[in-house]
């Protein structure tokens, strides 16, 4: 039987398993991003496990002027900011919500100010990416030279525009995505601080937050994320690894 979205879903819910390693991981699912002509750009994220704090959700929104503001349930340093605020603006969000009236549509709500219909079906290169995404071993997913092949896979099969699986976000670090198992949205509505966004359709221009292109059309993700430590942790631990060396 075909998973759909929500089960997809309810699985990595039931089982927040977050892959090996002594980097900053997080596993969850959301929104890679979407587009609105009215030059509007919305994402979500809900990180069901993280190994560097509680789990989370956030939206992430550019207005038509290029600024980006990512609302966040929990702590800026232990959440998307932690990695991207040097180009963008945050908010604490009280309660980012996700509810799912069918198999294939899920409705997203943050208070009064957003409210995100989305409307999700399989294509035949998203089954094509899922079943390449089954079969990858761990350490395919950590491989930088598949990654870099996979970004450019991506972008001829999903017509998304760039699309960078590896590379550098703007607050230094380096990333690794793990799509798992993606949907295309072949729907979607919302309303953000009581302005209709219009119709999704791609930006003028492809907006990236360093080496993170954001797609130009809306994709559907659930899978894992990696980050190198931040600057802070590594030298935590240079400075524990002296310690220990002078003892």
């Amino acid at each position: 039987m075909t998973t759909t979205p929500r089960q997809a879903v309810q699985a990595v819910l039931e089982q927040p398993r977050l892959p090996e390693g002594d980097d900053e991981r997080f596993t969850g699912y959301g929104v890679m991003g979407m587009p609105f002509g009215s030059g509007h750009y919305l994402a979500l994220r809900d990180m069901v496990a993280s190994s560097v704090g509680p789990a989370y959700r956030a939206i992430w929104h550019r207005d038509p002027g290029g600024h980006w503001t990512i609302h966040t349930t929990g702590a800026p340093e232990l959440t998307c900011p932690r990695y991207f605020d040097s180009v963008t603006g945050t908010a604490h969000a009280p309660s980012i919500d996700v509810s799912w009236p069918d198999e294939h549509t899920l409705e997203v709500t943050m208070g009064d100010a957003l409210h995100w219909r989305i409307e999700l079906a399989p294509t035949a290169a998203t089954r094509t990416m899922t079943a390449m995404g089954g079969l990858l071993p761990d350490a395919g997913w950590n491989s930088d030279a598949v990654l870099g092949a996979m970004g450019p896979m991506a972008r001829t099969m999903l017509h998304t525009g760039r699309i960078r699986l590896r590379g550098a976000t703007p607050n230094g670090q380096h990333y690794k995505a793990a799509p798992l198992k993606i949907w295309r949205v072949v729907g979607a509505s919302a309303t953000y601080c009581g302005e209709d966004l219009g119709d999704p359709a791609p930006l003028d221009t492809q907006a990236h937050l360093g080496d993170f292109w954001l797609p130009q059309r809306g994709v559907f993700f659930v899978g894992r994320a990696r980050f190198t430590p931040t600057v802070e942790r590594i030298d935590r631990v240079a400075s524990d690894a002296g310690t220990r060396m002078g003892r």
